[in-house]
Order: C-alpha cells, then structure tokens, then sequence
C-alpha cells in the first residue's frame, strides 16, 4: 500500500511507545485510499481526490490553528451538507480538537444551549443559518464566528463584546499561510465527536465520542454488514450531523477508498432519486420517514428505474414497516436492510443481513456487538419470545455524556449499555422491536406493542403516517389511541380505521381513538415525539374527539 497523501512528522504531543495507542481518526479516514488521485467527494460545486482533500483539510486545520483552538476543545458545526462542514469535522480532529456538528432544525435560542454546553469557542456556520447562529453565539463563550457564503462576515454589533465574526474564505486563507503538514498525534482513546442526542425526551444531551470509535464502526457495520468496498458511492438522506448520517456519508467510504455524495438539499424522492442517478449510487442510506414517500412518490417524479445502480439500501432511526420493505424492492428492485443504532453506540449495532431480511425484524447483532435481553428485575433472557430491556456492549459505545451524572449512572452499567428499547428475540436468533421501554403499552393487563399497532395502521391504504401512544383513562387505565397522518387526497373516517385493526389484531390491541394529523412531530433525526403526541391527547381518550385534525 502506497503512503498517504499524509505525511506524518514528530508527534507534537508527549507520550512514549508503550504507551496508549496513538491514532487520530482523521488521518485514518483521509489515508483510505492508497490512491490520491481517487474520487472521495462529490458535492455541488464539483468533486475532490483523496489528494484534494487532504489538502484542503489543512488548509482548514491550520486555519482552525490560527484562531487558537486548542486540543480537546470543542468546535461547533451549524452547517448544511457540503465541503465546508465535511472539512471542517475533518480538520477539527484533525488538529486533536472535538467536532460538534449540531442539527440545522434547531432555533437560535436551542442552538445557544448547545453552544453553551459544549464550551464551544469557535462557532461554524452556514450562510443559510446565520440568524439562527448569530443568536446562538450570544451564548457561552464564542469567541470567533465563521460563516460561509459571499465573505459576509458577522459584523462587530451583531456578536457580543470580545468575539468576532470571519468567513469561511478568511478562514481558509489563514490555514494556507500556516499550512499543517501533520495530523495530531490523539490517541486512540481521546475524545473526536460529541453528537447530541435527538432528544425524543425533549433535552439533547452530547455523548462523548473516541477517536477508535469511528474506526470501529467502519470495520464492523460499514465492511462487515455492507461489505463496503473501493467502487461504492455512498448517498445518505440522513445528514452530516446524525451519527448515522457521518458514519454513511464519511466514516465508511473514507475507510476503504469510497466515495461519498454530499446534497445540502432537503431530502426528497425525487432529488435523491437525480443524485442517485447522476453520481451512479450504489448504497443508498434513508430512515421510514424518507423511504416511505419515496415509495409514493409518483413515476413523473421517480421513475420505477431509478435506482437501478443501487445494489444496497439501508435503514435506520424507527422500525421500517413491511409494507414500506415489500414495496421498495417491489418497485425499484432495492432491498433495505433494517437495522438498529444509536447516537450512543455511534452506529447501527443490530442490523438484517444481505438476502437474509425478515422484514420487520431489526436483524441479528452486527460482529463486534453483544446483546442481551433484560427483566425488569435486571435478570439476562436467555429464551425466546420473552419482551426484555436491550443491553448493548460495544466498542464504539460512548464515553458518556458531557455532564450528566445521573443519567449517565442510569443508562451505563459498566461495559453495557441500557438502550431504553424493549424488544423480543425469536427462534432464528433475529431481534424484534416493541417500542420505547416507556411507549410499551399494558392493557387489560397484557402488553401491547405500539410498533405492532402502527404496522397494521401503515397497512390501511389511506394512511401514510401512524403513531401509537398510551392514553389512561377515567380510572388511570392506560388505552391505545392512534395519531395518524392521511396520505394526499386519502380520506379516514376513524371507525372504520379502527374496524381495520380489528381486523389484523387482537381485540384489545385495537387503538380506542383516532387522530388526525397534518404531521407527526418528529425529532431532526425523524424520530417520532412521543411525548408531544401526549401534550395533544387529553387524559380520557373518550373526549378525543374520533374524526378531528389536531394542530401540528
């Protein structure tokens, strides 16, 4: 194998030998190909080589230098899916400092709480974003802001006392006159990426990434499970800034030579669709929330043979539903694996396997992983069809998260980790999802899946959306109702909706209500909201009224 387009001096840090393991992820990733001249990214505004790359990641890494930041310390990211951002989580651990690439759906005032959490001094955003980052800044202590865009840079009364504000140009200009020839020498067990959790409970927390964690993901889930090779092109609808959008768009290709396709774009069917196409896509990254319209999506907008060059679509975030499943490789041909993962884990742990899907099912555990089933009283499940706790033991498991003690002491038990996901294994050996530990339904005093509900709901032909939560009633018994979301021009009357679960559940599984909605609200990373449904249900189901729209 050819040396890296790297070249790697004195390390500038102590540490001797038979000490830890050096290893700095960055210099990992850009060393994937031993061929600089290789494609790695395709983006809007053109492609770069391995070679490129690595060059304009020091540019970036020496300009990262020039504004002061320091290893360890935290750089966050407000960016859409571009060079700018990919570079920029590049260069920032690069130079041993700690990438915090934040979701773009948040609001200034949201986006300043992480700012403030993280400790952040140095603040990147996207032109697009520049409200809601000014804002942001205003917290913590941000002491440089850098926006992309027409060298428009934050003016000096639009940032508080002390910080400034510089483009994304002057930043680049600033790493080209102090370019840095060297990767810093982290090693394996120093913190690389904080990622904040979606917050499906309403308070993002940042779990705590290693440098060896991105590596790890890439050897199991990316070359164990996808087979990722050199000739894949890779295009993800989950962005940058989900842990499983950075492990599909940089993580795995960087790690064998790939390329990754980069659209800063809302994804949509037939957007993605022209990606997919134009760039000869060949694993093909989506969550329920996109593969489900991209499976209504019209032929004027998606021809049915528009994935023809994808040899591999995945899934990811909430449990895709047959129906979904069947109709995807039904149309275009493309079979979704299915799998479980996690901010916390870094990746997908639990995943269906390359002709081996049992749609429904998350799969059987990814290699490197183990997994256990837990009783409420903390003993391991070792039969089938029992629903239990999932436990996860990885190497990719985070450090914790920053400054929470007592959720950290809840959620991590020594190598394991509590997911907060109940589940069932059956006698292949595959993993079922029943839903949120705390969406697990008991009535009548049998448990009652939401998942389960939601997939015979998903099967009703007016129906695009569906959501199960508990309600309790008059006597604090808690009943199914359903939140449900019409597909366009579809009409539901609410008894027949129900008269249809009857129809595929049992009796006492069938939802006691039905709402209506425009929208579900979901998470940035298309997470359902449980607990919003809840603030829109009342507390005795009877008073929902059955055939209503809801405010989104």
């Amino acid at each position: 194998m050819e040396q890296s387009p790297l070249e790697i001096q004195s390390p500038p840090t102590p540490g001797a030998s038979s000490g830890p393991e050096l290893f700095n992820a960055a210099e990992y990733l850009l060393a994937g190909s031993p061929d600089p001249d290789r494609i790695a990214v395709r983006h809007p505004g053109g492609e770069l080589t391995y070679g490129q790359l690595a060059e304009e990641v020091r540019r970036v890494a020496g300009g990262l230098l020039a504004l002061g930041v320091r290893p360890e310390e935290r750089v966050l990211c407000c960016m859409v899916d571009d060079l700018e951002l990919f570079t920029a989580i590049l260069a920032t651990m690069y130079i041993g400092a700690v990438a915090v690439p934040s979701s773009t759906m948040l609001t200034g005032p949201e986006l300043g709480k992480l700012v403030s959490d993280s400790r952040a001094r140095v603040v990147i955003g996207s032109a697009e974003f520049r409200d809601a980052v000014l804002a942001a800044a205003w917290h913590g202590e941000v002491r440089t802001l850098v926006l992309t865009g027409d060298d428009d840079p934050a003016a000096e009364d639009e940032l508080p006392a002390g910080a400034v504000g510089i483009s994304w140009q002057r930043l680049l200009t600033l790493g080209g006159g102090e370019p840095v020839t060297a990767p810093y020498l982290s090693w394996a067990e120093s913190a690389a990426l904080w990622l904040y959790t979606s917050g499906t409970t309403g308070t993002p927390k940042a779990a705590m990434h290693r440098h060896t964690d991105i590596r790890y993901v890439a050897q199991t889930y990316g070359q164990q499970v996808l087979g990722i090779g050199p000739e894949d092109v890779c295009l993800s609808a989950a962005k940058l800034f989900f842990a499983y959008g950075i492990g599909n768009s940089m993580f795995f290709p960087l790690s064998v030579g790939a390329s990754a396709v980069l659209e800063p774009g809302r994804p949509s069917p037939a957007l993605f669709a022209e990606r997919v196409a134009e760039h000869g896509v060949t694993l093909f990254f989506g969550v329920p929330s996109f593969w489900g319209p991209m499976l209504a999506a019209s032929t004027d907008e998606v021809p049915d043979g528009a994935l023809s060059r994808v040899r591999q679509g995945v899934s990811a975030g909430e449990t895709l539903p047959p129906r979904i499943y069947h109709g995807i490789r039904e149309r275009y041909g493309v079979e979704i694996l299915d799998g479980i993962g996690s901010t916390e884990v870094l990746h997908i742990y639990i995943s269906n396997r390359p002709g081996q899907v049992i749609p429904g099912s998350s799969g059987t555990p990814v290699p490197g992983y183990r997994v256990q089933l837990r009783r409420d009283d903390g003993s391991v499940i070792d039969g089938i069809d029992e629903p239990g706790m999932l436990y996860i033991a990885g190497e990719s498991l985070c450090t914790g998260y920053w400054c929470r003690t007592s959720v950290n002491r809840l959620v991590f038990h020594g190598e394991w980790m509590r997911t907060g996901d109940k589940y069932v294994r059956a006698a292949d050996g595959s993993y079922t999802c029943l839903g949120r530990a705390d969406d697990v339904l008991k009535v009548g005093g049998i448990w009652v899946s939401p998942a389960e509900v939601e997939a015979r709901l998903l099967e009703h032909p007016a129906i695009a959306e569906a959501a199960v939560i508990g309600v309790r009633d008059a006597d604090g018994l808690d009943k199914p109702v359903a939140f449900v979301v019409p597909r366009p021009g579809g009409h539901l009357d609410a008894d027949e909706v129900i008269s249809f679960c009857r129809a595929g559940l049992a009796a006492f599984k069938r939802p006691r209500a039905v709402l209506q909605l425009a929208a579900l609200p979901k998470t940035a990373t298309g997470k359902i909201q449980r607990f919003r449904l809840r603030e829109l249900a009342v507390d005795d189901p009877a008073t929902i009224p059955t055939v209503a729209s809801a405010p989104r």
